[in-house]
């Protein structure tokens, strides 16, 4: 994939990934690997979430 398609792709991912969505989640709506989405996201220069989401309780 390449050029405006990939560009356009990128503004996709980015802005699923910007509103909350898992790279799982934009991967499978999209049609393609965990991988492929983090490089997308990587290329564009995106900081990554820590993995895991928000724990409950108190514990540490």
């Amino acid at each position: 994939m390449r050029g405006d398609e990939r560009r356009e792709l990128t503004e996709r991912v980015t802005a699923a990934y910007g509103q909350g969505r898992s790279i799982r989640d934009i991967a499978s709506a999209i049609g393609r690997s965990y991988g492929f989405v983090h490089r997308l996201l990587a290329e564009a220069g995106v900081d990554f979430r820590t993995r895991g989401g928000a724990r409950k309780g108190g514990r540490k």
